[in-house]
């Protein structure tokens, strides 16, 4: 059973604490554009980072702009993109957000969701075919510093174990737990910090619990392991 959220929130900071001394303390900066980081994150959908980046270098190598993507046969995109797999719903789904973008701003420009409220640029964003609320959250995080958590297989795994969500808890909701119990100035620190933690330490299908900074906080430790 997970904790009720007063206790879960003082678990959440006792990770973050234990997280930041073991990996340091990742600070948020704008890397790319807030339309890169969308289509980006569409191609990273059931896929590596390294045959994303391909498909995503691919796409910026062959148009001069996301405006010029627009108007292009969508076979031509899904070849494009075809090392990132699912291609054929990737391309139509790429093409058709950056039209929206397009018809609504008059521009592909997102920095509209900078001031609007989080609820409706989250909301905005959802209302895109093939963007779910992970993909939102991680565009309004990294593109924006916005305080969204967006959760991947890594964190709610390594969340799983902790205790900070039952089994029966999905990555979406998982996602609306932390943005209840979590300071939204841990976002992204504790965002890169626990997927650093679920590659190396805490990994599928069996952790590295001898090694895990984490035991003492960790229900799945104290329940299976030291048990």
């Amino acid at each position: 059973m997970v904790a009720e959220p007063y206790h879960l929130r003082a678990k959440y900071r006792a990770v973050h604490q234990r997280l930041i001394e073991a990996y340091g303390e990742p600070v948020w900066r704008p890397h790319v554009s807030p339309v890169d980081r969308l289509v980006s994150t569409i191609l990273s959908q059931n896929t590596s980072g390294v045959n994303r980046e391909r498909a995503f270098q691919a796409l910026k190598a062959h148009y001069p702009d996301w405006e010029a993507l627009v108007q292009v046969p969508v076979a031509e995109i899904q070849a494009l993109i075809y090392p990132a797999g699912l291609s054929s719903q990737k391309a139509p789904r790429i093409q058709q957000a950056l039209r929206t973008i397009l018809h609504q701003e008059g521009r592909i420009c997102l920095d509209f969701l900078q001031e609007m409220p989080l609820p409706e640029a989250k909301a905005w964003l959802t209302s895109l075919k093939g963007v779910g609320p992970k993909t939102a959250a991680l565009v309004l995080l990294f593109a924006f510093g916005r305080p969204a958590f967006p959760v991947d297989k890594n964190i709610h795994r390594v969340s799983r174990r902790l205790g900070l969500i039952d089994d029966r808890t999905s990555a979406d909701r998982a996602q609306d737990i932390f943005e209840e119990i979590g300071d939204p100035d841990t976002f992204y620190a504790f965002h890169r910090n626990m997927i650093r933690h679920g590659r190396e330490v805490c990994q599928a299908p069996t952790p590295h619990c001898a090694i895990c900074p984490l035991q003492d906080l960790c229900d799945y430790y104290n329940n299976r392991v030291r048990a």
